[in-house]
Parts: structure tokens; sequence; C-alpha cells
């Protein structure tokens, strides 16, 4: 069924996205098998240029034909996941940031799965979503790039208990953002590390 988007642009509605309840802090300490991604493996004063690495992709798969395409029901489109990329990265700008001005904090939840049906992620629309995943990404580089030396180990909590620091949610954040690619084939596994 048809519908048309919030920005005017034809959308399918092929059913709810089957949401993803993995705890994936596993990542941090053994590959993935999914992606190839080692997040142990990246060293620390890379984050920040990893991180923009790892986005610059999305402006060529948002220019795609099949960008606002499902490949099968219940899976994103490339545009689904580019918004999720950009709001992961609007997500861990602001827990850096917290736990670089607080003690110890616990982070805000966030539902993805209900992020991306309040905010209508197939609805958007590429020309604009690849500039904000662009702005996104330079800010949160630009937050991990500012990290001084004695910061790294700085803690912070999920709301279920999982315990990072500044290091170890930046090598998360990454497997996140190199997953995505692979997620829509903008990388293979084997160019990821």
């Amino acid at each position: 069924m048809a519908a048309t988007g919030r920005e005017g642009h034809d959308t399918v509605d092929q059913g709810a996205v089957t949401p993803d309840t993995k705890d994936w802090t596993w990542t941090l300490d053994r590959p993935c098998p999914d992606c190839g991604f080692e997040a142990a493996a990246v060293a620390t004063g890379s984050i920040a240029a990893r991180t923009l690495e790892l986005t610059a992709p999305w402006q060529g798969v948002l220019g795609r034909g099949d960008a606002t395409t499902r490949p099968r029901p219940g899976v994103w489109s490339p545009l689904e996941y580019a918004c999720h990329v950009r709001d992961v990265c609007r997500v861990f700008g602001g827990r850096v940031r917290l736990m670089l001005d607080e003690d110890d904090p616990t982070f805000p939840d966030w539902d993805q799965d209900a992020t991306a049906v309040q905010d209508g992620y197939g609805a958007q629309h590429p020309s604009v979503v690849g500039p904000e995943l662009a702005a996104a990404a330079g800010t949160v580089a630009a937050a991990f790039d500012g990290v001084r030396d004695d910061q790294w180990q700085r803690a912070g909590l999920r709301s279920n208990g999982s315990a990072f620091t500044v290091e170890s949610l930046g090598r998360y954040f990454l497997h996140d953002l190199a997953h995505h690619l692979v997620d829509v084939g903008a990388r293979d596994s084997s160019n990821l590390c």
C-alpha cells in the first residue's frame, strides 16, 4: 500500500521492522561475525577519524535509486538505516558529553525502534537526511576528538546496567556504524577493521 511521506515522496508500507532487542556489548570483546568489525582493535586516538570514515559512505547510499526501498518486508530501507545512524551519532554525542560533564552518569533510555516509528524514518527525504547525518557525525567526532588523555576512562552506565568508559563507548559506537554499512551493502566485512 503506497502512502505519501512527510516530505511528499511515496513510501511503501511493508510492515513493522522486527525490533532489535540484542545486547551488542559483547562486540567489545570479540569480532562481530556478521560485519567483521573488531572493536578491541581500534586505537583510542582514532575514534574521531574512524567516525568520519564510517559515516562518509552514507552520502552515496542516500543517492542510490533504492535508498527508499526496503529490501524485504520487516527490514529497514537504506534511508531508514541512515536515519538511525544519524540518530545514533546524536545519542552517542550526548552520552560522551554526559560522561565528561558528570561522574558516573546513567544514560537516558533511547528506544531506537520507537524513534524510527515516531519520527517516520521511511518518510524522510534522503536529501535532508544526508546533511543531517554528516552534521551529527561531525559533532560526535569532535566530541571524541576533544577527549583528553585523562578522560578516556571516565565511566557511565546504560539503563540496563552495562558499564562503559568513554573509550569503550567509542569502540561500541564504531561497531554500530560499521555494522550498518554492511547492512546496506556499502561495505563488506573485509574492509572495516
